[in-house]
């Protein structure tokens, strides 16, 4: 087993990852980049096959260079993300180490003990980027275990034609949901049930306008402002095309949610009941921050309170890429690039302080 010292370790090399490492490298900090994964991307590759970004691919960049137009698609797939991703590690010389699976983060006097089932690293500071996706959620309802057909989560989802001539019930409101029914909807008998009506946003509005918004609120809310309620404000879902042209043809309309799964189905609250053979839940995701645990930082709701990105209970820890509570829009590619250049110069100087 080694142990090694360096300055600052991110924990996980997707986009999160790979933004701090740009700007953790511009100051000249020593750093590694650890990642559980095989290979490059984050959790892009493990996408369904027609994803589509919500923003064309200029408004999808990393910090520093552009991700470059896929030919034919004005909002690119998983895919190009994965491409992109790749590319921008190599040019940047990024130093990251894969596949390593940090088991936990430990406080060691002046420092952090990152360890890992191959080793160990003493680090001054620790960045944690380990993203959503690793921890999918499905809501607890009644008879889910008596169900006979097939249940999948949106990480197990892959393609429409899988489950060509299947009765198919998607569950979400979200981006997600939304997707995966338009793609679902020309090979299965698709049932789509959302908690509340869907919302759609403007068929021109896309992640740049979401970005913008998500910013403004955050601005307001810290300059103790009244909230503008932010991205919740102008709707759930982004109208890609291919989300738009199946709402069109009018082969995208939501049943509210069932009340238990039966054994070859759902049943609604009125006794309503719907055949299906497989179940789709695009119900979200929780923070993966179980390496994190040692530390016991956690609140009741299963966030880490932070300042900006620094953790209110471990200043030598930033979280990044989680969500709003961690920047704006911090779990998209155009978001992730300001408050990692935010944790990269809070860690800068807390490195030059201690010496």
């Amino acid at each position: 087993m080694t142990e090694t010292t360096t300055q600052v370790v991110v924990i996980g090399g997707g986009q999160a990852g790979l933004a701090a490492g740009y700007h953790l490298r511009r100051l000249g900090l020593e750093f590694v980049i650890l990642d559980a994964q095989a290979e490059p991307g984050g959790a892009w590759p493990y996408a369904w096959d027609s994803l589509r970004l919500f923003s064309p691919a200029v408004y999808s960049s990393l910090p520093g260079r552009l991700m470059p137009p896929q030919v034919d698609e004005e909002y690119p797939d998983a895919g190009h993300v994965v491409t992109y991703l790749r590319d921008y590690e190599k040019r940047y010389e990024l130093p990251v180490q894969r596949p390593v699976h940090v088991t936990g983060v430990h406080r060691e006097g002046p420092l952090l003990r990152v360890e890992t089932r191959t080793g160990a690293w003493r680090a001054r500071a620790v960045i944690s980027a380990t993203g959503t996706w690793w921890r999918s959620f499905i809501p607890a309802i009644a008879g889910r275990g008596t169900f006979r057909g097939i249940q999948l989560h949106t990480v197990d989802y892959r393609r429409a034609r899988e489950f060509a001539g299947h009765r198919a019930i998607v569950v979400g409101g979200g981006n997600s949901g939304a997707q995966i029914a338009a793609d679902l909807a020309h090979e299965a008998e698709l049932t789509w049930v959302t908690r509340r009506r869907p919302r759609f946003l403007a068929d021109d509005i896309d992640g740049r306008a979401l970005f913008d918004t998500a910013t403004a609120r955050r601005r307001a809310l810290d300059e103790g402002r009244t909230d503008t309620g932010g991205v919740a404000s102008l709707g759930d879902i982004v109208a890609v095309p291919p989300v738009r042209e199946v709402r069109d043809r009018g082969l995208l309309k939501a049943a509210p949610m069932f009340t238990r799964l039966t054994p070859d189905g759902v049943e609604w609250a009125d006794g309503a009941r719907a055949q299906a053979d497989a179940i789709i839940w695009c119900t979200g995701f929780r923070p993966a921050l179980s390496h994190l645990a040692p530390l016991q930082l956690r609140g009741s709701r299963g966030h880490i309170a932070t300042t900006g990105t620094r953790a209110m209970g471990e200043p030598r820890l930033h979280l990044l890429g989680y969500g709003d509570w961690t920047g704006p829009a911090s779990a998209t590619l155009i978001g992730v690039g300001r408050p990692a250049r935010d944790a990269a110069r809070d860690i800068a100087e807390l490195v030059a302080e201690k010496g």
